[in-house]
C-alpha cells in the first residue's frame, strides 16, 4: 500500500503567507551566501514549503526574493516565529554536507537580529572557528541530558551506551525483551522484537546491547516510524525525535545526527560516521510529523511494556501517525 504523504500536517501551515514567503527568502538567502545555490538547496526549499508550511503550489526556488536579517525581523515582528526561521536557516546552512563558514555566519547574522541566542549556535559558531571538536563535544551533553532527563556529569559515553558488558549483563532484562517475539505478530513489541533481530542488535541487558534508556526509547521511534537504521534513517529517525521530545532539539539531536551521517563527522564509536545522507525531503516530513505525534518515547514515564501488546497500527492511528508508519512508500 503506497501511504499518502500529505497524511502528515505541516508544521507551520496556519502562519501567514507573507511570514512563509520572507523565511523562505532568508533560507534562500543563506544558501546563496556561500555561492549559487545547488539542486539539493532547491530541492530543500521545496520541501520546507510544502512540509513546513503547507504551499498548494510547488515552490519555485529561484523566484524567491532574498530577504535579509533586518527584513526577516520586520516580517515576523510581532510573531512567535523566530526561533523556528533560525533553526531552519540553520538547516540551509549545512545541506551541501560541508562546514560553510560563510553559510554559519549568515545564519548567525540573522540569530542576532530576531534576538534569538542558544546553544546551538554557539556550537555552530564554534565549528565555524575550527573548534569542531569542541562542538562536538558539547552536542554530545545536550544530546546526553536530553535522552536521560539530567545534567551530564561527563564520562565515557561510549561506556553509558554500553553498560552491560562483564559483570554488567543482566540476563533477565535481556529476557524480557526476547519474550517480546512470543507477542503476536501484529503487536508493538513483536515488530520491537523483530527490529532487533533483523537488525542483529543485541537486547539491552545482553553483551553487545545497547543501554535501554536510550535504546529502548529510540528503537521504538524506528518502529513507529518505519525509518530504519541506515544513515538516512537514522537521521530521519533523530529529526522525528527532535520535533517529538523538545529537549535541546537541534543541539542535541539534528545537528549531531547532520554532522555525524552528512557532513561526516564522527561524535561517538556507536554511532559512527557517513556522509551525504540527508534526505532533504523527507527531512521536513519528519521534522512535522514528530512535532505533531501524540506520545514522546524519551519522556519520563514513558512504558513500553503497558502498550507492548497493542497492535503497531492502531498505535501509530492512536498518536497521530499514518498506518502504515512514515516509511512507506
Amino acid at each position: 500500500m503506497t501511504l499518502s504523504r500529505d497524511a502528515v500536517r505541516p508544521l507551520l501551515s496556519s502562519a501567514p503567507a507573507a511570514q512563509a514567503a520572507s523565511i523562505l527568502g532568508a533560507m534562500w538567502a543563506v544558501a546563496s551566501s556561500g555561492g549559487a545555490a545547488s539542486d539539493a538547496d532547491r530541492h530543500t526549499l521545496i520541501a520546507a514549503g510544502r512540509f513546513i508550511f503547507g504551499l498548494q503550489q510547488t515552490l519555485d526556488p529561484d523566484a524567491l526574493s532574498s530577504v535579509t536579517p533586518e527584513g526577516l525581523r520586520a516580517a515576523l515582528a510581532g510573531s512567535d516565529l523566530a526561533d523556528n526561521a533560525v533553526r531552519f536557516l540553520t538547516v540551509m546552512a549545512f545541506v551541501d554536507g560541508v562546514l560553510d563558514a560563510t553559510k554559519i555566519a549568515a545564519v548567525l547574522r540573522y540569530a542576532t537580529a530576531l534576538g534569538i541566542h542558544t546553544r546551538y549556535l554557539d556550537e555552530i559558531a564554534a565549528a565555524a572557528r575550527g573548534r569542531l571538536q569542541e562542538a562536538l563535544a558539547d552536542m554530545t551533553r545536550c544530546n546526553m541530558e536530553s535522552i536521560t532527563g539530567a545534567p551530564w556529569a561527563g564520562g565515557d559515553v561510549n561506556a553509558w551506551l554500553l553498560p552491560y558488558e562483564g559483570d554488567g549483563a543482566d540476563p533477565v532484562l535481556a529476557a524480557r525483551f526476547a519474550a517480546l517475539g512470543e507477542l503476536p505478530p501484529e503487536s508493538f513489541g513483536h515488530a520491537l522484537w523483530a527490529h532487533f533481530r533483523a537488525n542483529d542488535y543485541a537486547f539491552p541487558g545482553a553483551h553487545g546491547g545497547l543501554n535501554a534508556a536510550f535504546s529502548l526509547p529510540h528503537d521504538s521511534v524506528h518502529v513507529l516510524t518505519g525509518y530504519n537504521t541506515q544513515a538516512r534513517g537514522e537521521i530521519l529517525t533523530s529529526t522525528f525525535t527532535a520535533a517529538m521530545h523538545a529537549s535541546y532539539p537541534m543541539a542535541g539531536h539534528v545537528l549531531p545526527v547532520i554532522l555525524s551521517w552528512h557532513v561526516g563527522q564522527r561524535i561517538n564509536d556507536v554511532a559512527g560516521a557517513a556522509s551525504g545522507a540527508l534526505d532533504v525531503e523527507e527531512f521536513w516530513r519528519a521534522w512535522a510529523a514528530g512535532a505533531a505525534v501524540a506520545t514522546d518515547t524519551f519522556a519520563p514515564g514513558w512504558d513500553l511494556w503497558a502498550v507492548a501488546a497493542e497492535k503497531l497500527v492502531s498505535l501509530r492511528e492512536r498518536w497521530g501517525l499514518p498506518a502504515e508508519g512514515l516509511a512507506a512508500h
